[in-house]
């Protein structure tokens, strides 16, 4: 005896992976939902496609989908109205501050909120206002304000 996926296997298989997907979001496994509810559609409609046919219109439909998703969700990036918000450092870049401590030989530290930054940049002098101009991993790029 031979297993045959009907509609109901398909259905429950797009279930499974809809309800991973709420629980880990990748957006993936939705569109391998859609796709595994798509070819329960289609076995409901045609009860006579053989399991194989089933299978590789399901691998198709689900690169498919993805591949779709992919290239709409780079065109259409989510616009946010914090973009900074997760990138502490790059909140920084633009603003003036005055040093505490010297800049010796390219580095030094300024106190910012209630946070101390490395920073590389000319050498200066305590009391030199200073522009944030970048951010390389967790060291601000510095200039002298003229």
């Amino acid at each position: 005896m031979e297993f045959e996926p009907t509609f109901w296997h398909w259905w429950i298989f797009a279930a499974a992976l809809i309800i991973f997907e709420v629980l880990l979001p990748t957006f993936y496994l939705l569109w391998t939902g859609i796709a595994a509810f798509i070819v329960g559609l289609l076995v409901w409609l045609a009860p006579s496609l053989s399991w194989e046919i089933q299978v590789v219109i399901f691998a198709i439909l689900a690169v498919l989908s993805i591949v779709m998703w992919r290239n709409y969700a780079k065109k259409n990036p989510v616009v946010s109205d914090e973009p900074l918000l997760n990138r502490r450092g790059e909140q920084y870049v633009g603003r003036v501050v005055t040093l505490s401590e010297p800049i010796i030989d390219g580095h030094g530290k300024v106190q910012l909120d209630d946070s101390t930054w490395k920073i590389h940049g000319e050498d200066c002098d305590v009391g030199t206002k200073i522009k944030i101009t970048g951010v390389n991993n967790v060291v601000f790029q510095v200039e002298k304000v003229s």
